[in-house]
């Protein structure tokens, strides 16, 4: 099996091209990793945006010969950009919408689709799974590996249109150091440092750093206060034998946003004359309280060890825990209301509390090695995975229309159920009560036992088979309290919080076992050495509660043990080339996924089923690489055409059944572009996204014009860079965003109610000190 460790630097933006060209075929770590075979894959010169290996021990081959889309987003594009987090680094793929969840009220701090499906719990750190609801930075990131299609026989549950890879920077036998300060408009401040020391011949230590505080654009009361450190420590790096120990320790303190009202915005709708004649709002409102908070903490502890038994074997070990925990109260723009007193229009806000940990501790020993049968060549790669993953949610009261009193300890106390705001005129110094702790708690745990196995035969010079198996043995439990009083909501009559009387809260044990068994195939043709064509089949599996470990007892619930696990199937048909002497990669590829098995009812009868199926059919193109020694390029174009099968639900109040035939948040067009060109001490360059128009109404025989909201309208942006060498070791740079100024809707909620707009055009300076 090759390991070819480079540090090159790689393009981003190329989410179909490069996604196709970086899938598969990135080893492990790809900065330190011993070279066990030669691969021919090496470009003649140093190429910016570009790279050909992938830094996962799962892919072996070179990115031009593996059988999937993969995109790897390189941490010096992303400096050019000036991109801080891993959602500003996700608009350089096609592909990826972001989503802000019904009435905001989401557990996940990275919130986005792949491919017309959720992507929330397929995000990986140094291909361990990494959970928690924290918006994650890219400050100790070498890169970011976005592989696309059903990812099942790489990661395991899930990951049903692809998974994220982010490679942590780890020691090298470098001595370097790199400080970065950033100030910008909305009082943006930013520091970074990268400093790898190296101890001896064979021991590095290396620290990052990143302390950032500031506001979001034109959201003054939008505030965040971020405080992280890596350190890590490796020896043995020139010996057979490689140990790492990094750890990874994040604080955020944010003034979280609650949104704007869709209120006289485009497509906005309301029966209520006065509201539908209502005028926007100014987009610096903020209607949430001075009681408002978001505290975020994750810690990581990652032991890594590499022995290379022989110049083509390497045996790897990877322990890790992590915990983060978040509790946030935020108040959530809901309804625009009539003032009954003024006659002006008011606000409902939902007060929305979330006290969430989760905890992994996670084992991964894989085996890459080399070998011969008769005249096939092997690239094989051997594992075992141990998991144990768990999430406890606190229950919390959540506003309801009406308003009504609580016991708690004995002491009846007033609830504030949904309070309000003037829509023109909000007084952030509303002091809004903090929603209870009610005792109802959710505890789930999933333990994992995976085997997987991946073999490449290189059957001739020409053709190549590419296979994968996993086997997933999974037991997940769910303890769940449910309060013995009251209803719903803010309704009510007494509970107890948590410690409390446990006599108040009941306790529901649920239990879910299984194997789940995925596979992958690819079949590679390369009509010279320089390019290839490839078709591949791939699936993946998502048990019940296989997102956040919830079971439900609710007949027909996705969640409920009694139903089969969901199964999603990729099949994609693609080409890569290497180009001008492997310094641009271009790429191709049409796909179609489909999930099925998803909880449904009958259309007519209403008895509950798992006949629901997704199908998303789409094609995506990608250049990466040089144009010319100076001038770098990396774009990308993804077409998706999705649609839902024998999708019907039933309200449970109404008992009314609607179907649906469309995805939400899936546009038919997603494209990005990046671009630089150096001059001397000079580089300049840019670049433009666009996105599609994003349905929210997706039922049939749906009436659009007296539904709110019923699509995010298609928009695009542009950004700008400027940069100047001062000498060696310092730089300056100049990014400016939105430079025409684009209103756009960034996320909307399921509901139509809320919305987060694009930052305005904004600004920053950066400068960058090296030595």
């Amino acid at each position: 099996m090759s390991i070819i460790l480079s540090r090159k630097k790689s393009t981003l933006l190329t989410s179909s091209m490069v996604a196709m060209a970086s899938s598969l075929a990135m080893p492990v770590q790809a900065q330190d990793s011993p070279v066990l075979k030669e691969v021919n894959v090496q470009a003649a010169v140093d190429v910016p945006y570009k790279t050909e290996k992938s830094a996962s021990s799962k892919l072996t081959q070179p990115l031009v010969d593996t059988p999937k889309t993969v995109q790897v987003l390189k941490k010096e594009m992303l400096k050019e950009q000036g991109a801080a987090s891993l959602m500003e680094a996700l608009r350089n793929t096609s592909g990826i919408t972001m989503q802000l969840g019904e009435n905001g009220n989401t557990a996940a701090g990275d919130t986005f689709q792949m491919r017309g499906f959720d992507g929330d719990s397929s995000t990986f750190v140094d291909g361990v799974r990494d959970l928690g609801a924290i918006s994650r930075d890219v400050f100790n990131l070498e890169q970011v590996e976005i592989v696309k299609g059903a990812g099942g026989s790489d990661v395991g549950r899930g990951a049903s249109a692809g998974y994220i890879n982010l490679i942590s920077k780890l020691p090298t036998l470098e001595q370097a150091n790199d400080i970065a300060l950033t100030v910008g408009t909305a009082d943006k401040k930013r520091l970074t440092v990268d400093s790898n020391n190296v101890i001896d011949g064979s021991s590095a230590l290396r620290l990052n750093v990143m302390v950032q505080e500031g506001n979001a654009e034109a959201r003054d009361e939008v505030g965040y206060n971020h405080v992280a450190i890596a350190p890590s420590l490796a020896f043995g790096l020139n010996s057979p034998t490689k140990v790492y120990l990094y750890s990874q320790h994040t604080r955020q303190d944010n003034t979280p946003d609650g949104g704007l009202p869709t209120i006289g915005m485009a497509g906005f709708y309301n029966s209520n004359a006065l509201i539908q004649a209502g005028a926007k709002v100014n987009r610096d409102n903020f209607y949430g309280s001075k009681e408002d908070y978001e505290n975020i903490s994750a810690d990581m502890i990652t032991a890594k060890v590499e022995h290379q038994l022989r110049p083509n074997t390497v045996l790897r070990n990877i322990t890790r825990y992590g915990k983060s925990q978040m509790d946030r109260v935020l108040s959530g723009v809901f309804n625009p209301v009539v003032n009954s007193t003024t006659q002006g229009i008011d606000i409902q806000l939902i007060r929305q509390r979330v006290d969430q940990t989760n905890e992994i501790l996670a084992n991964q020993t894989s085996l890459n090695t080399a070998l011969k049968t008769g005249n096939i060549n092997h690239d094989l790669v051997l594992g075992l995975e141990l998991l144990k993953e768990s999430q406890l949610t606190l229950g919390s009261t959540r506003g309801s229309s009406s308003t009504a009193t609580v016991v708690v300890n004995g002491q009846t106390l007033p609830v504030e159920i949904r309070p309000t705001q003037n829509a023109y005129a909000p007084n952030s110094n509303q002091a809004f009560m903090i929603p209870y702790l009610t005792g109802a708690d959710s505890d789930g745990s999933t333990t994992t036992t995976a085997l997987y196995a991946f073999d490449t035969l290189s059957l001739t010079e020409n053709l190549k088979l590419n296979l994968g198996l996993r086997v997933d043995n999974y037991k997940t439990k769910t303890e769940s309290g449910t309060l013995v009083t009251g209803g719903t909501g803010g309704n009510l009559a007494t509970y107890a919080p948590q410690g409390y009387k446990v006599g108040d809260v009941v306790i529901s044990h649920l239990e879910d076992d299984g194997t789940l068994l995925s596979w992958n195939a690819g079949l590679v043709f390369k009509p010279t050495s320089n390019g290839s064509v490839y078709i591949a089949f791939a699936d993946a599996q998502t048990p019940p509660a296989g997102t956040n470990f919830v079971l439900s007892a609710t007949a027909g619930n996705q969640a409920n043990a009694a139903l089969d696990p969901q199964r999603t199937t990729t099949t994609e048909l693609g080409t890569k080339w290497e180009l001008l002497n492997k310094r641009l990669n271009l790429s191709a590829a049409v796909y179609r996924t489909e999930n099925d098995k998803q909880a449904s009812v009958d259309a007519v009868t209403g008895v509950a089923n798992q006949e629901g199926k997704t199908r998303v059919d789409g094609v995506e193109l990608a250049a990466v690489g040089q144009l010319t020694n100076f001038w770098q390029v990396t774009a990308a174009i993804g077409f998706m055409d999705s649609e839902q099968l024998d999708q019907s639900s039933k309200n449970s109040t109404t008992g009314v059944i609607s179907t649906s035939d469309g995805v939400r948040w899936t546009p038919d067009v997603t494209a990005s572009l990046w671009t630089s060109y150096t001059l001397n001490k000079l580089t300049v360059g840019g670049g433009a996204r666009y996105m599609g128009e994003q349905k929210r109404v997706v039922t049939t025989n749906t009436h659009l014009a007296t539904q709110n909201m019923p699509v995010i309208p298609a928009y695009t942006v542009v950004d700008v860079m400027a940069a100047y060498q001062l000498s060696k070791n310092t730089n300056l740079r100049l990014n400016v965003y939105n430079v025409f100024d684009e209103e756009y809707i960034s996320t909307l909620n399921n509901s139509g109610a809320r919305m987060t707009l694009g930052a305005p055009v904004s600004a920053a300076v950066s400068a960058e000190f090296s030595f």
